[in-house]
């Protein structure tokens, strides 16, 4: 399935989720647009060598890159203070310049890496954790660990982690359950993906 699919399923996750929480029009909007990001998150799992089996066009994930550079620019604005704000806005406009000119496969290690630092500058462990995933995932293949169980287990974590942090009632489920809708989405169970995903690394490399 394509990034655009995944996108709007993820979306409609993410109303449902403030359906079932009748949250506010703005919290809505939210949630459907963090369904959507939620959604595409286990595409980042992709390196130069790769980028020819990626579901996500190479213009799609550097739009990615950049759209987290922007959100931590707004993040940082709004939830920053003093030096911490401005270190984070500038490694926010940092990484949209980078991302920019550079080859896929580098702007996903330098993006996590920049995600690291922008969360230790603003002390959020889910913006640390984020940043873990993404520099790891930036050096697997295409429907590895990201699509396991235990890409499920690490963005869950994140996932609470950042509902704690913004205090918005259905992130965590908008985000877990998003993340599962790709998973389920590029499976087998699907009858016109040819492909599956290794659901089980590292017990089993055997495609469901």
């Amino acid at each position: 399935m394509n990034g655009t699919a995944h996108a709007a399923v993820g979306g409609a996750v993410g109303y449902i989720t403030a359906s079932t929480f009748t949250s506010s029009p703005s919290a809505t909007v939210f949630l459907v647009g963090l369904g959507m990001v939620a959604a595409l998150v286990p595409d980042l799992d992709i390196d130069g060598k790769l980028r020819e089996r990626i579901t996500l066009s190479h213009k799609a994930l550097r739009s990615t890159a950049q759209l987290i550079g922007l959100f931590m620019i707004i993040y940082s604005f709004y939830d920053g203070t003093g030096r911490e704000q401005l270190l984070g806005m500038g490694i926010g406009l940092a990484m949209l310049v980078i991302s920019s000119k550079l080859k896929q496969s580098h702007m996903l290690s330098l993006t996590g890496i920049g995600v690291l630092a922008g969360g230790f500058s603003l002390q959020e462990s889910w913006l640390i954790l984020f940043g873990g995933y993404i520099l790891i995932a930036s050096f697997v293949s295409h429907r590895g660990y990201t699509h396991s169980i235990i890409g499920v287990i690490f963005f869950g974590i994140i996932a609470s982690s950042l509902e704690a942090s913004l205090g918005v009632q259905g992130v965590y489920y908008t985000c877990l359950a998003a993340y599962i809708s790709h998973l389920v989405t590029d499976s087998k169970m699907l009858p016109f993906n040819k492909r599956g995903i290794k659901l089980f690394l590292p017990v089993s490399s055997k495609e469901v």
